[in-house]
């Protein structure tokens, strides 16, 4: 086992998501493989410590381990699988996305005309996979170190993540995280959009009001949302939503009936059959799947 794996072995005490000392960073840990399931993913970046992860999206299919990472944009409704060997349980670095410090890096980045200028296809990627270079992957084993102090945390964490972004932006895959922070771009336009969908997702779903949030035409926004999300808005919606719920089933034991009434559903008959033909498998069996457990 090297170092980096033991150190952020310490920091997983448990499966799934582990905070840490620093605010915005976390571990995550899986001791089993699973095949492809449906995930909904945060913005931000995952670092692969040890395991190896498989994600599809639009039609697409990209590994990220441990010599690259994954840097998502926007939150994206995607599937994923896990692969872990025997003994060797998967482990990832999670770092929530920080726009304000994006955005004054790529300032002085810009300042010190060191932005390339890109197509539009590249700028509207909402993911993409990145090889960990040797000058980024010293400074995650530092970061890492750091977060098994508190003491460490409190005085250079935040440099640290920001040495870890200014290598990210550095990379010739970022031309989509300087379209967030740029005014007006369509990423940005649709990031804005995407913030109000996850903050009102119970609620009726009105697309008109969406384009106009996002400066657009009603057929200019459909168009551009379906080409960054590889969903349309009521998909992206009903994706949100069953995720949510799932997570109500496993983390809080709520009911079917109540999970369905938080996340926005009136009939539970068709929460229940969107769930299963989503998830494969019904909310009760989900719940029931976690009692077992």
């Amino acid at each position: 086992m090297n170092n980096l794996v033991e150190k952020s072995m310490a920091l997983a005490t448990n499966e799934g998501y582990n905070r840490t000392p620093l605010k915005g960073i976390g571990i995550f840990k899986a001791s089993k493989s699973t095949g492809r399931e449906p995930l909904c993913y945060s913005q931000g970046i995952i670092i692969i410590v040890q395991g190896q992860k498989r994600i599809h999206f639009n039609q697409q299919t990209f590994d990220y381990n441990p010599d690259n990472y994954l840097t998502l944009t926007l939150p994206l409704p995607a599937e994923c699988e896990t692969i872990v060997e025997a003994g060797e349980p998967l482990l990832a670095l999670i770092i929530d996305l920080d726009l304000a410090i994006l955005n004054e890096l790529a300032r002085v980045l810009d300042d010190y005309g060191k932005i390339k200028k890109s197509d539009s296809i590249s700028e509207n990627k909402g993911l993409f996979v990145s090889q960990c270079t040797q000058a980024l992957s010293c400074v995650i084993s530092r970061l890492v170190d750091c977060l098994n102090s508190p003491l460490q945390c409190d005085i250079i964490g935040k440099g640290l993540v920001r040495e870890i972004f200014f290598h990210i932006l550095s990379s010739p895959q970022a031309a989509p995280l300087f379209a967030l922070v740029s005014h007006n771009t369509h990423l940005s336009r649709m990031e804005r959009v995407l913030k109000h969908l996850h903050n009102n997702f119970h609620g009726q779903l009105d697309v008109e009001q969406l384009a106009s949030m996002a400066n657009m035409s009603s057929s200019t926004f459909h168009r551009t949302f379906k080409q960054i999300t590889a969903s349309s808005p009521i998909q992206y919606v009903k994706k949100i939503r069953l995720g949510r719920a799932r997570e109500l089933l496993q983390d809080r034991g709520l009911k079917v009936k109540q999970a369905a009434a938080q996340v926005g559903y009136e009939s539970p008959t068709q929460f229940s059959r969107e769930f299963s033909r989503y998830f494969g498998q019904s909310p009760s069996e989900c719940a029931r799947a976690l009692v077992e457990v």
